[in-house]
């Protein structure tokens, strides 16, 4: 799934190119997106007391992104495990990759706070995708 991001002032720091943290915002943008596709909203998962959480961020930064760029984030998964998935997420500028991402996040129960096993729901879409 290709996500659309344009650069905007707030995102930048004093010389107009993207702070390195708000690439993980993108990031975080797209994944919420590729799962809203599937009909599974943030809302609707808190509601049943569970979400996906951040567990492990491997990012490698290549080209700036700069004020105004018209970009777009690719998201793609790479494994769904028991109680976690492993996302692979590049931005690109045209054709050009800016930063590359590996995301695991991690499904948690939310009353607990503890790890639990993906819903057969969720699963059954994600490892077809």
């Amino acid at each position: 799934m290709d996500f659309p991001i344009r650069v905007y002032y707030e995102d930048t720091d004093a010389g107009g190119v993207v702070y390195h943290a708000n690439y993980l915002n993108f990031f975080e943008r797209a994944r919420t997106e590729f799962l809203r596709q599937y009909n599974f909203s943030q809302q609707e998962l808190f509601a049943k007391s569970f979400a996906f959480v951040v567990r492990r961020v491997e990012i490698d930064y290549k080209s700036p992104a700069r004020l105004d760029d018209l970009l777009k984030v690719e998201t793609v998964i790479l494994e769904v495990k028991k109680a976690s998935v492993i996302f692979k997420q590049n931005l690109w500028k045209d054709e050009i990759c800016l930063s590359s991402a590996t995301v695991t996040v991690a499904s948690v129960d939310l009353v607990k706070m503890k790890p639990v096993a993906i819903p057969d729901d969720i699963r059954q879409v994600l490892q077809i995708k």
